[in-house]
């Protein structure tokens, strides 16, 4: 198997740092990884930018869901300056299939777009796979 290029290897160190819940509170840290232009669109539809997801992340009463691990995490060079990384998400029994575009800026690889799906629970698909 080969090694990932070192674009896609700090997309993937970036996508995982998200993950953690103390850079998912800061506003300082999440400023380190999401570019200005950030877009996100949620797994209701929503449309997010950089500074709303932000404050919403980062507000006192944000709802904090728990931990999140991800899988099947691959990504492809799109261009010098962009990969684009695919992968699947589970945080209490629901899951998502992922898609982000990170950037190569003077500050480094920051996250561009992202786009979660939701494909049921962990528990409907347990019952998929039996049945």
């Amino acid at each position: 198997m080969t090694e990932p290029s070192s674009g896609v290897a700090a997309a993937v160190e970036g996508e995982l740092r998200l993950l953690d819940p103390a850079v998912r509170a800061s506003a300082e840290l999440l400023s380190q990884v999401l570019h200005p232009d950030y877009r996100e669109i949620d797994w209701s539809g929503r449309v997010w930018d950089r500074d709303t997801m932000i404050a919403s992340l980062t507000a006192a009463d944000a709802p904090r869901p728990g931990p999140l691990t991800a899988s099947r995490m691959s990504g492809v060079h799109l261009g010098d300056d962009l990969v684009h990384l695919t992968y699947d998400t589970e945080t209490k029994g629901r899951l998502a299939h992922c898609s982000s575009v990170w950037r190569l800026t003077e500050a480094g690889w920051l996250l561009y777009f992202h786009q979660a799906t939701p494909f049921g629970t962990a528990t409907d698909n347990a019952t998929d796979a039996d049945g």
